[in-house]
């Protein structure tokens, strides 16, 4: 599977230049949008890559009042745009998106590199079909969720996991599985056979990193999934996590970042070395048949 375009990392990348432009320029949004066609909450949004302007023209305004007149780079900046407003690769799936998911899946697509955990289950990037549907099955009662929604849901995940197999530029994945995690028996023995068997193929990948982190080791864990994108070419990196309302947070915010990269870099430290995981995984599908 080749790389696709990348709408959300246009976005993200256009919003940082015109935050810039408008710092050099020495406005407030409330003061760069005044007498423009758009209102402080578009330019807000703009500039953190959660949407982009509507029209070329309000582009072209905003540039003219940060007193960008080359038009080399204006041609460049509206071709920026233009990009930014292409449809998602997930565009027309059907899934009925959580609150918060099209952002994620953006920038999960933009990503270079994840680092990811998960007090619970095996995290998304590394189910195995069968294991993802017991998951949302069991969900299911719970959140009140349809039938065709777990369907989509599911064929959503497996499309996101071949960023892992991808000829080109492949996705860099670093997580960290805890023990209790990959012994929560979801599915059936069967279901839980072949995701350590796939589990301990994709350790085996050069672009995939997987380390166990013990459930008597006594160190940090976190309460909740932690997710860490990073975007690279000078964009921001982002994190994410699930909430109890069920929906999808992301943020970029330094503090969250730091925060997020300190819980992953904690359990990263106490977990058992990558090279000791594959045989894990072959001792825990032992344990299962017994």
């Amino acid at each position: 599977m080749a790389a696709r375009p990348q709408p959300t990392a246009r976005r993200i990348g256009l919003g940082h230049e015109l935050r810039q432009l408008r710092k050099e320029a020495d406005l407030t949004i409330a003061e760069a949008v005044k007498g423009l066609h758009f209102d402080e909450s578009t330019l807000q949004r703009v500039e953190t890559g959660w949407k982009s302007f509507r029209q070329a023209g309000h582009l072209r305004e905003l540039l003219e009042r940060y007193g960008v007149t080359d038009d080399e780079q204006v041609d460049r900046m509206v071709a920026l745009q233009r990009e930014a407003s292409s449809r998602e690769w997930w565009t027309g799936t059907g899934t009925t998106m959580l609150s918060g998911m099209p952002r994620f899946l953006g920038v999960e697509s933009a990503a270079r590199e994840i680092r990811v955990f998960h007090p619970t289950i095996v995290p998304g990037l590394l189910q195995s079909q069968a294991y993802a549907q017991a998951v949302h099955e069991v969900h299911k009662p719970i959140d009140e969720t349809t039938t065709e929604f777990v369907e989509k849901s599911v064929q959503l995940r497996m499309k996101r996991k071949e960023a892992l197999t991808r000829d080109d530029e492949p996705l860099k994945l670093w997580a960290v599985l805890y023990e209790p995690a990959l012994r929560y028996a979801i599915g059936g023995v069967e279901v839980m056979r072949e995701q350590y068997a796939m589990l301990a193929e994709l350790a085996g990948l050069e672009n995939v990193t997987l380390q166990v982190l013990p459930q008597t080791g006594g160190g940090y864990v976190a309460f909740h999934d932690v997710n860490i994108m990073i975007l690279g070419d000078g964009l921001p990196t982002t994190v994410q996590t699930d909430t109890a309302w069920f929906t999808v947070a992301v943020t970029d915010k330094p503090r969250e970042v730091g925060r997020f990269s300190r819980m992953f870099d904690a359990m990263a430290a106490n977990a058992k070395p990558p090279g000791e995981t594959q045989k894990f995984l072959h001792q825990l599908a032992r344990e299962i048949n017994e």
